[in-house]
């Protein structure tokens, strides 16, 4: 008896509180201040991972808050172009932009410690030390001399290492050679004899088609199979080591936050938040098909050897050491990534490496 008056009592009670929230939202709702906000991207529509990491977003954000909030999202080229949406975003053309922060390095090498360091960690661990490591508190206390704020926005995790017209098996092979290639990794090949080239992703094919660079580097197999690129190149490189996370940017105009309501401010958080988790899964789940596509079709599928990689390896951290000696903002930074990455491989390797390395050669072995 206790146990049927129980339920009973308990369905009046959930009943009074369905009605309840039914009558509440629209109040809510009409309580909530209506804002328009733009939001650019460094990334093209057919990017529909990339790019469309800003259509969802703009989506949470208006279905969270009964299309009070609204989020328009403009592709690269729009509004501004793909590489100044960090100028759009400081200077309040715009209240927000998508991007990969190390297209900035020019303004200062702190603008590559967002998207991954090369050589210093992956998707995961790169996040952990965003999130619990002081990353983001870092970035961000910098980021205010530019006037806006930063979210994580999605990622790639490890990228590819680029399409070349030619087979690369030593550094003489990369020398001369001009290369499209984001962030450090064109400062840090440029010593070792590269021409780095900073292109774009739109503008990318046609300079790669053309001659006007000799080989590429973007995302993985299956943006680059949307973009194109073995077309016009046969030899596909990996891995990316200088984007083994590439973790994505959502810049925010500080005045434009200042604004916003406490819970509209939640809302932006939570909205980037799924993005984040949404974009790095997308990509693991559609890169397979998309290189067994490439290769299919001709693509000549190749590991960098380590002729390449361990000078490219000393000659990066050479050149953080000397920036951290010469450049305090860089060094405050590089202090914090530096001993998170020792710890994080310490521990990757006990476990999840010894999994992965042990599951890929029953793989291997078709089991």
């Amino acid at each position: 008896m206790e146990r049927r008056k129980f339920i009973k009592t308990a369905g009046i009670g959930a009943a009074s509180v369905a009605a309840a929230t039914t009558v509440a939202a629209p109040a809510i709702a009409q309580g909530m201040p209506e804002i328009k906000w733009r939001l650019t991207s460094s990334f093209p529509k057919s990017l529909d991972t990339l790019y469309g990491g800003s259509e969802l977003f703009s989506k949470i954000v208006g279905e969270m808050t009964d299309g009070k909030f609204q989020v328009r999202a403009f592709a690269a080229g729009e509004i501004v172009p793909a590489l100044q949406v960090a100028d759009a975003v400081q200077n309040g053309t715009v209240e927000a932009g998508q991007t990969a922060a190390y297209y900035f390095f020019g303004k200062h090498p702190n603008f590559v410690f967002e998207t991954g360091l090369p050589f210093t960690m992956n998707m995961r661990q790169y996040y952990a030390w965003l999130q619990f490591g002081g990353g983001h508190e870092l970035i961000n206390e910098f980021y205010k001399e530019y006037n806006f704020r930063s979210f994580t926005f999605g990622g790639t995790g490890c990228q590819m290492g680029g399409w070349f017209r030619k087979e690369i098996k030593t550094m003489e092979d990369m020398k001369g050679l001009k290369f499209r290639v984001g962030g450090f990794a064109g400062l840090i090949l440029e010593r070792l004899g590269v021409v780095p080239q900073q292109i774009a992703g739109g503008d990318i094919y046609p300079a790669l088609e053309k001659g006007t660079i000799d080989a590429c580097e973007w995302v993985g197999p299956y943006d680059d199979e949307k973009l194109g690129f073995n077309k016009v190149a046969k030899y596909y490189y990996y891995p990316g080591w200088w984007e083994g996370a590439s973790v994505g940017s959502l810049y925010i105009n500080n005045d434009a936050w200042a604004k916003l309501p406490k819970n509209y401010q939640a809302i932006v958080e939570t909205a980037a938040g799924m993005v984040t988790s949404w974009m790095v899964p997308k990509y693991d789940a559609l890169n397979p098909a998309a290189l067994r596509r490439l290769v299919a079709a001709g693509t000549e599928l190749r590991p960098f050897p380590r002729a390449i990689l361990e000078p490219c390896f000393a000659e990066a951290w050479k050149y953080y050491d000397e920036l951290s000696a010469k450049d305090p903002k860089f060094k405050k930074i590089y202090d914090s990534l530096k001993p998170f990455r020792a710890d994080q491989n310490l521990w990757f390797r006990v476990a999840e490496n010894t999994f992965d390395n042990f599951n890929f050669s029953m793989s291997a072995q078709g089991r």
